[in-house]
């Protein structure tokens, strides 16, 4: 087999398939041309921690215009009118213009499942049948729906027995959304069961799982929904040490499920940038963790992380299976991609 060394890094073509990029600025993209990244910036409907889905849209297409070499991203919708007669039409509307305006995607978020309510007080779902025009008209125009429905398992486990410690920190710092503090709110099983049931009425919708579709704890678990959804991938955003916790007890297991499954699984990291930031130190940052994992994914040696306690070894993939996780996987399940 042909492998990569960490010296391979510049050299090879690659994609960051989820960032959040919130600014007119482009120290972020001056250095993803240096690492020879094209970046990939995924809108959320995130309140009120993002700005709206609109501004996000205007930075998104600004980057585009900007950098149409190094750059996609994929919109978002808002649920603001939810209960009004006229959501799924403005929700039609809006995807229409981000699409015309050049979204390659569309992403919905844990807000459905996790907030979103009706008006009797219940927990909305992904699989509620008002979303499905939506998705419908997602699937008749050959866009690629992305979801991060539902949470790391550990969302629902006390702070103490979380075995990642972002996610210890991310959880600390937004009880809202840690589950083990809302019993009242819906199981991680039903929101694994409600994404599924989506995927079961629209079979033919193309899926990118992301954060290794909230499957994180087990590449068992994530093996069986690839087996199930012909049209679903993953991402690995902000979910790489998961598959390295993983690593320090059954490191073949987790190897072999990378052969197995080459064709479906998409490098991505989460990183956000906004005007809130330092982009000095956000730029640092990145090219920091890009050749960490590059170094995961390529390498042989023994590695840690500031997330766990336990060292493990790199997964030296074979550079085929490398070309696909950071390349080829991202033209393939974005058919619709800008970037050259």
């Amino acid at each position: 087999m042909n492998y990569y060394s960490p010296e391979d890094f510049y050299s090879v073509d690659k994609y960051d398939m989820h960032v959040h990029y919130n600014t007119h600025q482009h120290q972020l993209l001056e250095q993803a041309k240096k690492d020879n990244f094209r970046l990939f910036s995924i809108n959320t409907n995130v309140v009120p921690d993002f700005e709206p889905v609109a501004k996000q849209q205007e930075y998104a297409a600004h980057a585009l215009q900007s950098y149409p070499e190094r750059f996609d991203y994929s919109t978002a919708f808002t649920l603001d009118n939810w209960h009004s007669e006229d959501w799924q039409q403005q929700t039609l509307d809006y995807l229409k213009e981000s699409f015309n305006k050049g979204a390659v995607g569309v992403k919905v978020w844990k807000n459905i499942g996790m907030e979103l309510r009706d008006k009797d007080g219940s927990f909305v779902m992904i699989d509620d049948p008002r979303f499905d025009p939506i998705l419908d008209f997602i699937e008749k125009n050959d866009i690629t729906l992305l979801g991060h429905l539902g949470e790391p398992r550990n969302c629902w486990l006390p702070l103490e027995e979380m075995a990642i410690k972002n996610d210890y920190d991310y959880f600390s710092k937004h009880p809202q959304y840690h589950m083990y503090l809302h019993p009242e709110y819906p199981s991680y099983q039903e929101q694994i069961d409600a994404r599924d049931r989506m995927l079961d009425k629209h079979p033919n919708i193309r899926f990118v799982g992301l954060h290794l579709a909230s499957l994180e704890w087990s590449v068992d678990e994530v093996a069986k929904r690839l087996d199930k959804y012909p049209n679903m991938s993953v991402d690995t955003a902000e979910r790489i040490s998961h598959l390295q916790y993983q690593a320090t007890t059954d490191h073949q297991k987790v190897y072999d499920f990378f052969i197995k499954y080459q064709d479906r699984i998409i490098y991505g990291t989460d990183i956000i940038l906004d005007d809130t930031q330092s982009q000095d130190e956000a730029v640092k940052k990145a090219h920091a963790l890009w050749t960490y994992h590059w170094k995961f994914f390529t390498g042989d040696e023994m590695m840690e992380a500031p997330e766990l306690k336990e060292p493990f070894r790199a997964l030296h993939l074979p550079r085929e299976v490398v070309d696909k996780l950071y390349y080829k996987n991202y033209r393939k399940w974005y058919p619709n991609t800008k970037t050259k």
